[in-house]
């Protein structure tokens, strides 16, 4: 049987979603935790959505794995659950679906969706410790709103593209790019079929400067068609970033 679940997890104290070698991941969490679903306790491969970067979270993040036993639906959410609290992962199964073989967590997906959280306030913050990007300088959102329309559509985005990115060309869609102030937050949502290596990020580090005064909403499109990372803006920390859906 094949299985497609939907997960939350916080990444702060983890390597990502990525098994590594020298640090837990959210994948060798959940591998660990259907290791104790197989009779003879061998290692059950999972599949994620997207692999997700040290200290970003996820909302929705999804994956499949098979099993050669068929249980239903809630008594696995829950099972692995419970394997999951015996490990003390930071990692909850919200949702256990039944699919497919033909279902690819990473090859079947239609588009993903990220948030970006910046605390935009003179005080720092203790209770969203490494879940936000803390920026006490007020930012302009209406600048930032108007420098993100360049990056809006199909273009290469090579200035906002990672040196370790893997992804054989950097031409990308963007569909969505809304900011707006929740209170003293303010809130990127960002949508694509698939992304660059660190592309919100760097979306997000160079906005940022927009908002602060220190380069104008054109200079967003000039940094564009540079096509060069050395033109644009820091990659935002980790902590703000949340993959938020992935839809079939």
């Amino acid at each position: 049987m094949r299985y497609k679940i939907t997960i939350e997890y916080d990444g702060t104290d983890t390597l990502g979603w990525q098994r590594q070698l020298d640090g837990p991941s959210i994948q060798e969490y959940l591998e660990n935790a259907l290791t104790n679903l197989s009779p003879d306790k061998q290692l059950i491969p999972i599949q994620g959505a997207g692999r997700t970067d040290c200290g970003v979270h996820a909302i929705a993040q999804v994956a499949h794995f098979d099993l050669e036993r068929n249980i239903e639906d809630w008594k696995l959410r829950d099972a692995l659950n419970y394997h999951l609290r015996e490990l003390n992962a930071p990692v909850a199964i919200l949702e256990v679906e039944q699919v497919s073989h033909e279902f690819n967590a990473r090859f079947s997906a239609k588009g993903r969706s990220y948030i970006y959280r910046i605390l935009n306030r003179r005080s720092p913050t203790i209770l969203k410790k490494n879940r936000v990007w803390w920026v006490p300088v007020e930012l302009d959102i209406e600048a930032m709103q108007q420098a993100s329309t360049f990056l809006l559509g199909h273009h290469d985005f090579s200035s906002f593209r990672a040196a370790a990115c893997q992804a054989k060309s950097p031409i990308k869609t963007l569909d969505k790019l809304d900011i707006y102030r929740q209170k003293d937050e303010i809130i990127f949502e960002v949508e694509a079929k698939s992304f660059l290596h660190h592309q919100v990020r760097n979306i997000v580090g160079t906005l940022k400067l927009v908002g602060e005064g220190s380069i104008t909403p054109l200079k967003v499109k000039e940094i564009l068609e540079a096509k060069d990372r050395k033109a644009a803006g820091p990659t935002a920390p980790a902590c703000g970033l949340y993959l938020s859906r992935v839809w079939y």
